[in-house]
């Protein structure tokens, strides 16, 4: 989310705070991972509305799904794009989630590469919806 408002030059604090319980797979509960969630956020936060009587532009629910496939093919090897398949972490383990944030060998650095190469790709995705709309 914070790369995606740092490209869009709509950078908001509170909103990079409310995507904080959606790690470890939402709320640590192994879930959707939160790299996927957060892109899909930023996307919203461009292309959806807020209030009632506005509109909601197409483009969000087209580069969600784009974003969606992307994740997917990054996960693939991993046996899917929750935080489960990816980190594979109890999180509610305490031992287990001291080796993911400080093993020599952790999992962690999948997390991080995925991390980085997700935002890439979201940056992409971005300048070409920015290029439709010169």
């Amino acid at each position: 989310m914070a790369v995606g408002q740092e490209k869009t030059g709509r950078v908001n604090d509170e909103v990079i705070r409310a995507m904080g319980a959606f790690g470890g797979g939402i709320a640590s509960t192994g879930r959707v991972c939160g790299i996927l969630i957060g892109g899909i956020a930023t996307v919203s936060a461009l292309y959806s509305r807020s209030k009632l009587e506005e509109k909601e532009d197409r483009r969000m629910w087209s580069a969600s799904y784009k974003l969606t496939k992307i994740f997917e093919d990054l996960t693939s090897e991993y046996g899917g794009i929750e935080c489960r398949h990816i980190a594979r972490v109890d999180w509610k383990d305490r031992e287990q989630v001291r080796n993911f944030y400080k093993g020599e060998n952790s999992r962690r650095q999948i997390c991080t590469a995925l991390v980085g190469e997700f935002a890439y790709r979201l940056g992409q995705l971005l300048e070409k919806e920015m290029e439709k709309e010169k």
